[in-house]
């Protein structure tokens, strides 16, 4: 992940050209506007790991921030009352980019990379919001701030690395710390383009 193969981001032209509304701010992330569709493998100590299919739309409509929608749907052989389609998981939000720092950090070097905001709500009781940068093709998102209500799981920290591979494709990873086990792999996939 992380090398543009698909055509230039900065001004959108190539592979995956952007949406006419695409706001000038989101140019960074111009090659995820649109639908991906594909399958992934998830699992966390404690848990045994499952296959699941998934539907991600990064939508532009004028505005700085793109629309995000997430739905995932079990893979795998029917388990614990799970059927193949059956819905597991829903995440919606924005992606916001900010500009390049122009100070520098604790290491006294200046990030000249794209800074992205990601706010996410999920139906089970979880809102996130993650700060990261943009390189090219990849996204690296490490959470700010974790909301949960008292039912919702203890997730104390999540890492996200998304990026265009091979072929096109989009691939993801998401590590997840939770109920007081370390920060480890939870999710991954890799999704095609769905023509439009």
């Amino acid at each position: 992940m992380g090398t543009d193969t698909t055509g230039d981001v900065r001004t959108g032209k190539g592979a995956s050209s952007p949406s006419p509304e695409l706001h000038p701010s989101l140019l960074p992330l111009a090659f995820l506007v649109g639908t991906w569709r594909g399958e992934g493998v998830g699992g966390y100590e404690g848990m045994e790991s499952f296959h699941y299919g998934q539907e991600i739309t990064f939508a532009a409509d004028g505005r700085p921030a793109l629309g995000y929608v997430s739905h995932t749907w079990w893979a795998d052989e029917p388990r614990d009352g799970r059927e193949p389609g059956s819905p597991l998981a829903t995440e919606t939000g924005f992606w916001r980019v900010q500009p390049p720092a122009t100070e520098p950090g604790p290491d006294g070097k200046v990030n000249r990379n794209p800074v992205v905001e990601v706010m996410l709500a999920h139906p089970f009781g979880i809102a996130e919001i993650y700060v990261g940068t943009i390189a090219g093709t990849r996204v690296d998102l490490d959470s700010n701030v974790l909301i949960r209500t008292t039912t919702a799981r203890e997730v104390t920290r999540s890492v996200r690395l998304y990026g265009l591979v091979e072929g096109g494709d989009l691939a993801y990873a998401i590590d997840m710390e939770a109920s007081g086990k370390p920060l480890q792999s939870h999710l991954s996939a890799r999704l095609h383009r769905v023509k439009e």
